[in-house]
């Protein structure tokens, strides 16, 4: 007769939590997010992307018109000729201040658009929420 034995070890609280957490980032989720959550990630995602387009515009705005100030100002210019670096960094900082200078109208139309986009689930979703 062979002899059985079994050994079974239970791991502390902190250890517990931390299995769960580990568990939790390869388990699907199961649980449906809430609707209030829901209704605030889909707003939050309007703002954030509005965000990102103009930043992204106002960087390179920003970036083209740094570019345009170097061929005039420094001896990066000189290179070139100094007529020629000035005339190509006035155009180029003139560029660059009108991309800066719409960042803030593609915000405004961005946000438009994407809360035009996302309007009918935003509707829904409040008129379940307010019931």
């Amino acid at each position: 007769m062979e002899n059985k034995e079994s050994f079974n070890y239970t791991y502390s609280a902190k250890e517990q939590e931390e299995i769960k957490a580990i568990r939790k980032k390869y388990v699907t989720p199961e649980e449906t997010e809430d609707k209030m959550a829901q209704l605030r990630r889909l707003d939050a995602g309007v703002y954030s992307k509005a965000t990102t387009v103009s930043l992204i515009v106002g960087v390179i705005g920003a970036l083209i018109m740094g570019i345009g100030m170097s061929l005039i100002l420094t001896d990066i210019g000189a290179m070139l000729g100094t007529a020629l670096s000035i005339i190509i960094g006035v155009i180029l900082g003139i560029v660059g201040i009108i991309l800066v200078c719409l960042a803030y109208p593609i915000y405004n139309h961005t946000l438009t658009k994407e809360r035009e986009k996302i309007a009918p689930e935003i509707i829904r979703l409040t008129d379940e929420l307010m019931k």
